[in-house]
């Protein structure tokens, strides 16, 4: 199917979803428009809201103009491709504009947590389609197993560079730093702590 008609088909199914119960999101993967509910843990949560504040300090002085934000949808129509990671870098002006997605030539870096249910999303899918974006700077982290992981130099569709860390060092993703002291892990055994 082309991308034409599978963004008018993910148009849809946001406005729907505007109408349900709980927290959903439209994306366009490997196998075209996807409605999910998305139940995310408390210290996915915690994660998120760490990291967007340690990078809104550096952000502004090493890009000026730029932000961490939560992430908005990113498309790259010639991929038939549209993402929603959970905090994305780029230029605050570009979330002014009225559309669904930002293209992913607007996108500086991506930052996705692992979800207890779903982690083949983020290590396979998303892995797969940000370097086929063009997107310079990927971010993992994993609240299972404690580890981060930074991918970097996108070349003939994947990630070049690939760095491992693991919670406590202080990562450096991009022009940036990530501390990851003060991240949490999910509960043990693949439970989730409360």
């Amino acid at each position: 199917m082309e991308y034409r008609k599978m963004r008018a088909i993910a148009e849809k199914l946001d406005a729907y979803a505007e109408r349900l119960e709980g927290t959903w999101s439209v994306e366009i993967g490997p196998s075209g428009p996807v409605l999910a509910m998305t139940c995310r843990p408390k210290r996915h949560e915690g994660t998120v809201h760490r990291i967007r504040r340690q990078l809104d300090a550096q952000v502004p002085v090493t890009h000026p103009g730029h932000i961490c934000a939560n992430g908005p949808g990113i498309e790259h129509p010639g991929l038939g491709r549209m993402r929603r990671p959970d905090a994305v870098v780029l230029r605050e002006d570009v979330l002014d504009e009225e559309c669904l997605a930002v293209d992913a030539t607007q996108v500086l870096a991506v930052i996705e947590i692992v979800s207890p249910s779903n982690p083949n999303n983020d290590y396979v899918e998303k892995l797969a389609d940000y370097p086929a974006m063009g997107i310079p700077h990927y971010l993992i982290v994993d609240p299972r197993t404690g580890t981060v992981e930074v991918h970097s130099e996108p070349c003939r569709g994947r990630y070049t560079g690939k760095d491992p860390y693991i919670y406590g060092d202080k990562v450096p993703f991009g022009a940036w730093t990530v501390d990851t002291s003060e991240f949490r892990r999910y509960g043990r055994l693949g439970s989730i702590a409360h």
